[in-house]
């Protein structure tokens, strides 16, 4: 059956885990493919509200085998308590599997995050400080620490070693704070080690013979396009490839079983985190928007800071969906829009005075500006409607503008939070 990527097109926030949880109903199989549990997917269905971090959205399916692929940042202690508490709240036990080559954040790495931002000052990213860009740098310096590392206690330790030596000397000199120990270290990665176990194998093996059996398997991303660190805002990105191009290493396929690329957008702009952000809205009209979006507003999942909003903006989806190499894309929060009298769209950029409809790299981008078109609000809610003929007129045109700006048909459109508030348009 191949392989479906759900991923974003924008910052990131565009409503990528409710799309998965609707595809995840045909799936066998749902893999984490990168990042860490630095950004959240917020679902809801008939158990509740539940915010992921690290845990793939096909969880609430008891058939779905829900994969941790090589390429994520594991947090080990933040993977266990998202388990425990989907347990507790009366989720069926989800099928988890953990690859023995996915690599570990550990403590040290939240702790030299937090640390880089407090020293940063104004100057910071906005990280979560969730520990992911020294993990990463950790990785790409080999002085990281990989699942099957855990099991080996003469190789744990020569590698904790190995990472704590430079970490000791940065804590001491620059950050002034105490040196990090390695056997209370240890001690702890121990326990936590115990309790993964049961999780952990070979999930590359695993997705091979997935694919030999034709079963579906849907690949799900984090973040979107623009925060990817070669082709988005950088330096205001994540520091994995948030591309569905990543998504055969991270997740350990074959790239030519990728046969859908699912994009999903908003009908409206959010972020989380520092950055250009060029159609973005403040004042009463942006408090007014956050306030509508989403199920509880726009707040992010993980660090529940206020997204940063605006109107929809044309240059960067079409960008985005391009970066992604999308066959079809997923429009979320439609229904949110159903206040509005008239709806604003950035059609294009200004920079130094000319227009343009191409993306720009950072040091343009920082003094773009907004050009604004109008189109017909519907001034109606939606949210019980399940076909696309049945919505507004003006709908159905703003829909139609949408599709004609990224290039790529929309197929599915999500009119609220709720799993079956979705209408399928083939």
């Amino acid at each position: 059956m191949g392989i479906t990527a759900v991923v974003g097109a924008n910052w990131g926030d565009e409503g990528k885990g409710k799309i998965t949880d609707v595809l995840a109903a045909q799936a066998r199989y749902v893999v984490r493919y990168q990042g860490g549990s630095n950004a959240g997917h917020t679902i809801i269905n008939p158990l509740g509200k539940f915010a992921l971090h690290l845990l793939p959205s096909g969880v609430f399916y008891p058939s779905v085998i829900n994969v941790i692929g090589p390429g994520v940042a594991l947090n080990v202690e933040d993977l266990l308590r998202e388990y425990d508490e989907l347990i507790s709240r009366g989720v069926p036990n989800p099928i988890v599997r953990v690859s023995d080559r996915a690599q570990v954040v550990l403590p040290y790495h939240k702790l030299l995050d937090k640390l880089e931002e407090e020293r940063l000052g104004e100057r910071q990213f906005g990280s979560t400080k969730s520990g992911i860009a020294p993990f990463y740098a950790d990785k790409y310096l080999k002085l990281g620490v990989q699942v099957a590392d855990l099991y080996d206690p003469k190789r744990l330790r020569e590698r904790l070693e190995a990472s704590l030596a430079p970490k000791n000397v940065l804590l001491t000199h620059l950050y002034k704070r105490p040196i990090i120990f390695i056997e209370a270290l240890l001690a702890e990665l121990t326990v936590s080690a115990a309790r993964l176990k049961p999780f952990v194998c070979d999930t590359t093996v695993l997705m091979h013979q997935a694919l030999a059996s034709g079963e579906k398997i849907l690949l799900e991303g984090q973040l979107g396009a623009l925060r990817d660190p070669d082709h988005g805002i950088y330096p205001f990105s994540t520091s994995s490839s948030t591309l569905a191009g990543f998504a055969a290493v991270g997740a350990g396929v074959p790239p030519y079983a990728i046969n859908e690329i699912v994009a999903v957008i908003k009908a409206y702009s959010s972020c989380v985190g520092a950055g250009p952000f060029t159609s973005e809205i403040e004042g009463s009209a942006g408090d007014e928007l956050r306030k509508r979006g989403g199920d509880a507003g726009e707040y992010g999942a993980t660090t529940g800071r206020p997204r940063r909003v605006g109107w929809f903006d044309a240059i960067a989806t079409r960008y985005g969906c391009m970066l992604q190499g999308a066959t079809e894309a997923a429009l979320t929060n439609l229904d949110v829009l159903g206040y509005l009298n008239e709806i604003p769209v950035c059609t294009a950029y200004e920079i130094d005075g000319r227009e343009t409809t191409d993306f720009p790299v950072l040091s343009m981008l920082k003094s773009a500006k907004p050009v604004w078109g109008n189109l017909a609000g519907w001034m109606q809610d939606i949210s019980d409607i399940r076909s696309f003929e049945a919505l507004p007129v003006n709908a159905q045109k703003y829909v139609q503008y949408i599709e004609d700006q990224i290039g790529i048909p929309i197929r599915r459109i999500s009119v609220g939070p709720k799993r079956d508030q979705i209408i399928e348009r083939r």
